[in-house]
């Protein structure tokens, strides 16, 4: 199984790299291989960005085994219900997860679940130890290169709100998450002001934290 997972990732990303390379060829026909890769690549996502609110102070205040005890902690309560909510965790890097999921809905709905999973976690723990989430969410038209990693500008948006915008226990949503949010019963979006590049518009996902 892990020696498919690899041939069907590295596939994905060698005939990306000759499409580029031939797009960089003098008198290429640009838009001819813009389409050839957007017909191969392209999908539409919910893209989720999560972020560890004041994880680099703690990292310097607590030490680098504290990095690694959080870092478990976070993915121990969080993996799980990413599969619940059948999103796809395609990378793990330091305390920031990418996750992918279909439908929109099911990627608020997980936001709000990790969110409530973390609240509770953190009723139990030192203040030092607690998981403090910050969430993202994108959602339109992506290259998806294999189970490696995705592109866009969605991508980018959600990466902004989640790792750069949100506080601890925020979920931060672009406009087309909104305009695509159907299902989401109990759940209201308040505008902000900070808008990241890629996105028209952002909102504050308003949720009860305690249910």
């Amino acid at each position: 199984m892990s020696f498919t997972y690899g041939i069907a990732s590295s596939a994905s990303q060698d005939r990306l790299e000759k499409l580029i390379e031939k797009r960089l060829k003098s008198g290429a026909g640009k838009s001819r291989v813009d389409e050839q890769i957007w017909n191969l690549f392209g999908e539409r996502w919910a893209i989720m960005f999560t972020d560890l609110s004041g994880f680099s102070r703690r990292v310097a205040d607590f030490g680098i085994i504290h990095f690694l005890q959080t870092i478990y902690e976070s993915n121990r309560l969080l993996v799980p219900i990413i599969e619940e909510y059948s999103g796809i965790l395609l990378k793990v890097k330091g305390d920031s997860l990418l996750v992918i999921f279909r439908s929109v809905d099911e990627a608020i709905e997980c936001a709000v679940a990790m969110q409530r999973c973390t609240k509770e976690y953190n009723r139990k723990c030192a203040e030092n130890e607690q998981v403090l989430l910050c969430v993202g969410l994108g959602f339109g038209d992506v290259l998806r290169i294999g189970d490696s990693d995705v592109f866009g500008a969605e991508v980018n948006a959600a990466g902004k709100l989640g790792e750069d915008t949100a506080k601890a226990y925020e979920i931060l949503v672009t406009g087309s998450v909104k305009n695509a949010a159907s299902g989401t019963q109990g759940f209201s979006f308040k505008r902000i002001k900070t808008v990241p590049p890629g996105a028209d518009s952002a909102y504050r996902l308003r949720y009860d934290r305690h249910q």
